[in-house]
């Protein structure tokens, strides 16, 4: 079993190779290059004897299972004896092979060891005259829309081979930048002779006057205009509003008495969605995310949590109930049970008992009778046939009638509750959800009650004015209108 020796090229000048990156070179009689395409390559050709590891681009569909491939490969090769692993620039500095590498050589117990050289990046900030201790960030073109921009940085971005490439950085880039945005293209860095930048605005980014190859990067000076399109804008925002020189009313809030607006902005959310108006969800969806980051500064400035704590939460919980999803190993299958079974591990609950208990009691009561049946029926506590259900609605509506009959105003209440709850069921059997279906016909009244007004007042009359009779009338012709109106719905789709 060899060593696995990963070696720096530098950025392509033969000056910034370092020494003993070129000594391990000039010695190793067993050298492999990720890539030869690389301008040291051509001053070392008759020197040093490698072979190129190019082809394996050809042969995967994607980066990552080249870089894999390629990992995979080395660690094979070093059982022949030991090896040199050589990449472009530095070892540490924008190459996944090289962890790869090391991870899976740790697992089969092969020894690696790195020799450095300057890295691009070093050369990038020379040739721009730059100093890096301001603060930037490295990304990689390919990784971009996975990748969280931040634009009070300095950006460095690579492997932008060309202009098809350069079109998608473009795109991305115009989600956080104005279009004007200044963008330097730097070629060859670090190689005398080759070094080349041009500045061009973000949206001339991907004309064809501009030539890109293996050898350039882009450089995005941080940018002093706030586009507020992220979290992180909307946190100091929030801290702002309840600075000491902040606003009075958010300086004021606290959990608990910020608890009704929460509840506000979920329901006019809701209404939105209704509406099918994107405009007003996205209005709604950011007065939701500003409740919640309200809290999160709260939570804060007393010390006990902040929005990181309740991302990390949700996302460790979202990961730890989709096995499925994210490959965690739990032997489990996705299911609504597994969902209650992992809730469960996650409250430490021990019967299904203390699962009802924590059903919140300021839920909606609809909603709250529906979560109840439900997680009593994941247990089997269920009815086996409809027919049942409305057997027992029958039952429930026949008890509150004999206890309207004497006015027992206690037991009228609970037998109403009970007649309730049993049509809640039928809705959870019938897959209705019980809001919903309430909201309809609540909408459907007002609708109809409107209707009933209007031909009221058309006959220079008042509402107080009319029998129940002439009302009725009026509500029939608001039926009779909604059903001819339905039926000519159904026909125009057809």
């Amino acid at each position: 079993m060899g060593e696995i020796y990963i070696v720096g090229l530098g950025p392509g000048d033969i000056s910034l190779i370092s020494k003993g990156a070129m000594d391990l070179l000039k010695s190793s009689s067993r050298i492999f290059l990720r890539t030869e395409k690389h301008p040291i390559i051509e001053k070392l050709r008759g020197e040093i004897n490698y072979t190129s590891l190019d082809d394996f681009y050809e042969r995967e569909k994607n980066f990552e299972g080249v870089y894999e491939s390629i990992a995979e490969f080395i660690v094979k090769e070093s059982k022949n004896g030991d090896l040199v692993y050589a990449v472009p620039g530095h070892p540490r500095v924008a190459e996944k092979t090289v962890g790869l590498i090391e991870a899976l050589a740790l697992q089969n117990g092969v020894k690696t060891s790195t020799v450095a050289s300057m890295s691009f990046v070093d050369a990038m900030f020379e040739y721009l005259a730059l100093d890096p201790s301001n603060g930037f960030s490295l990304i990689d073109a390919f990784e971009m829309n996975e990748t969280y921009l931040d634009v009070h940085k300095d950006l460095i971005i690579t492997q932008t081979y060309d202009s098809f490439i350069a079109s998608e950085v473009k795109l991305k880039l115009s989600e956080y930048y104005p279009y004007d945005k200044s963008i330097v293209i730097v070629k060859g860095a670090g190689i005398k002779g080759l070094e080349s930048k041009k500045e061009v605005k973000l949206f001339e980014l991907d004309r064809s006057e501009n030539e890109f190859d293996y050898l350039t990067s882009l450089y995005v000076s941080k940018s002093e205009e706030r586009q507020y399109n992220n979290i992180a804008d909307l946190e100091r925002v929030v801290s702002a509003l309840r600075a000491p020189d902040g606003c009075e009313w958010d300086k004021a809030q606290t959990h608990e008495s910020l608890k009704p607006f929460i509840i506000e902005e979920a329901y006019e959310l809701n209404n939105a969605v209704d509406n099918e108006d994107d405009e007003e969800m996205v209005e709604e969806l950011g007065d939701v995310l500003l409740q919640v980051v309200l809290h999160a500064q709260i939570g804060k400035e007393e010390g006990y949590f902040d929005l990181r704590d309740v991302v990390k939460s949700v996302c460790k919980k979202m990961i730890h109930r989709h096995p499925h999803v994210f490959n965690v190993e739990l032997g489990l299958k996705s299911s609504p049970q597994t969902w209650e079974k992992l809730k469960k591990d996650e409250k430490g609950e021990s019967t299904v008992t203390d699962g009802l208990i924590r059903i919140p009691k300021s839920l909606p009561a609809l909603m709250k009778a529906e979560k109840v049946q439900r997680k009593a029926a994941l247990v089997g506590f269920d009815w086996d046939e409809i027919n049942d259900i409305l057997e027992k609605i029958k039952e429930e509506y026949r008890e509150l009638l004999d206890e309207i009959k004497p006015g027992n105003i206690k037991y009228i209440r609970e037998e109403l509750g009970d007649l309730i709850f049993s049509v809640v069921n039928l809705a959870r059997f019938l897959n209705v959800d019980p809001e919903e279906a309430v909201n309809l016909t609540t909408d459907k009244f007002v609708r109809r009650f409107a209707y009933v007004e209007k031909k009221t007042i058309e006959s220079g009359r008042k509402l107080e004015e009319m029998s129940l009779e002439e009302m009725d009338k009026y509500w029939d012709e608001a039926k009779k209108r909604e059903i001819k109106q339905i039926k000519k719905d159904i026909l125009s789709d057809i």
